[in-house]
């Protein structure tokens, strides 16, 4: 019965293989969609590292208004989902006569959110550098901008760079909210064609893994940077 039963779970249910054939011929659609994932990922992350490092410097700076409005960003964006975020710029806008396309609202969308994290990384790193380098800097004729770029962010890059990386895997990760608006990203894909052949395990399957490639060697990465981060400190 065991065997008769096997033979059946190969031939008909959600596991059969016919299914993963079917999933094997449109390779190439989700291949597509795994490119799309990775541009969108590319340019939500510059653009969120961009933003994250201002507001990061910012919060730090001795400028109320700057300090205050940082604060207030981050809680934002922080303590809201990011599906919220992408709804009310999606059908908000709109509204205003602003229509942008979707590839561009997944990258603004996922890219404020995952500044407002970034952000707090670049705070804490910037706190880790000993006070001492910025009021010598400054004594130096540097600018308070200057001194950042210069003296305390590349002492306090190799330190942030662990939680760095943690945010470009949980940024790939959260792209996947884009397929809410129909995005054309792995998991809007695999959602679409399961629905035409319900085949939803190995589409689903397929994207996990395809998630998977890409997020797993950066995790590795940032695993490796904290070891040898610990060492440089216990020396």
């Amino acid at each position: 019965m065991s065997v008769l039963s096997g033979i059946s779970w190969l031939q008909e249910g959600p596991f059969a293989l016919y299914r993963w054939g079917d999933l094997f011929e449109d390779i190439p659609l989700f291949m597509e969609a795994f490119i799309y994932t990775i541009g969108i990922s590319i340019c939500a992350l510059i653009f969120a590292f961009l933003l994250g490092t201002f507001l990061g410097i910012s919060s730090s700076s001795r400028s109320k208004v700057l300090s205050i409005f940082t604060r207030i960003y981050v809680e934002l964006f922080q303590n809201t989902p990011l599906l919220i975020q992408i709804f009310f710029v999606y059908y908000g806008l709109p509204m205003v006569g602003i229509v942008l396309d979707t590839y561009i609202i997944g990258i603004i969308c996922v890219g404020l959110y995952h500044a407002a994290y970034i952000a707090e990384v670049i705070r804490s790193g910037i706190g880790s550098v000993a006070k001492g380098q910025m009021e010598a800097a400054l004594s130096q004729g540097f600018s308070f901008w200057e001194s950042m770029w210069l003296i305390v962010l590349p002492q306090a890059f190799r330190i942030m760079l662990p939680a760095l990386t943690n945010q470009v895997v949980n940024l790939i990760k959260n792209t996947s909210a884009i397929a809410i608006i129909s995005g054309a990203d792995i998991m809007f894909t695999a959602n679409s064609w399961s629905s035409m052949n319900l085949h939803y395990v190995p589409a689903f399957a397929f994207a996990a893994f395809l998630y998977f490639l890409l997020c797993f060697p950066l995790t590795q990465l940032s695993v490796r940077l904290e070891e040898k981060n610990k060492k440089a400190y216990t020396r």
